[in-house]
């Protein structure tokens, strides 16, 4: 197994991707630790692994909230004596629909000063604990974005500007951990059609307009993202870090 001894904490653990993504470090031998603000999605979550033979563990604690996160991280450590892998997927507020033009400034900026809040303070928790062991993957979701065919009559705020800012932590905290043997790496998707329903009134629509944007003709998967992010958490991916593991089916052109 990839993971195999490996401690691993979620941010977001309960939502679609942060769920994916705990089955697959949970079925790839890790034991997982899930934190998040609601205790049922996470149970629900943690349900499934237990049915399925694996490791894991709940915690509500507020990602945004520094405090709490550093909390969780050294009772998770003191516990399963490491943090081996940290992955924040939290979900962003967004508005989205909206022109530029039309849009208040507190709209504009809620995902952005969430997404950089958030990556800071769990990555910060998680590299106290990996820095003595000179061991350790951050991981994030979200990428860059489509620079070569931005998507058009669908305006999305401040949420790529979010994604940026997450980028450009991940840039200088690779740099600055590299020398510790701490890797960090993002996973980029077009977009995953699974998590729309319940959140975008036209979810047929987007996810029809996401499909046409890839040169495999079909959208990431849950699966697909839960497979990526445990290999890029793994061994074999050692040689990996400051860098984004693709899994847009070509929607994303590196």
């Amino acid at each position: 197994m990839l993971l195999e001894s490996k401690n691993a904490v979620i941010y977001g653990g309960g939502g679609s991707i942060g769920g994916a993504v705990a089955r697959s470090f949970a079925r790839e031998g890790a034991s997982v630790f899930l934190a998040g603000r609601t205790e049922a999605t996470l149970e629900k979550v943690a349900e499934d692994i237990r049915a399925a033979g694996g490791r894991v563990e709940t915690a509500a604690v507020d990602a945004l909230d520094e405090q709490a996160v550093e909390r969780h991280a050294d009772q998770v450590a003191a516990k399963a004596g490491s943090i081996d892998i940290s992955f924040n997927v939290i979900t962003h507020p967004h508005t989205h629909g909206v022109p530029f033009h039309e849009m208040g400034v507190d709209d504009f900026m809620a995902p952005v000063e969430v997404a950089a809040r958030t990556t800071f303070i769990t990555a910060r928790a998680a590299a106290r604990h990996m820095i003595p062991r000179r061991s350790g993957v951050i991981l994030a979701f979200g990428g860059p974005g489509d620079r070569s065919g931005p998507l058009r009559d669908y305006y999305l705020g401040g949420t790529q500007v979010a994604f940026d800012a997450i980028e450009t932590i991940r840039r200088q905290l690779s740099v600055e951990l590299g020398p510790h043997g701490i890797r960090f790496v993002t996973l980029a998707s077009g977009g995953v059609p699974e998590t729309f329903p319940g959140e975008f009134d036209a979810a047929e629509q987007i996810t029809k307009m996401i499909e046409d944007q890839t040169l495999l003709g079909r959208a990431a998967t849950l699966e697909d993202v839960g497979n990526a992010a445990a290999f890029a958490a793994s061994d074999w991916a050692r040689s990996m870090t400051a860098a984004i593991v693709n899994v847009s089916c070509g929607a994303l052109i590196d």
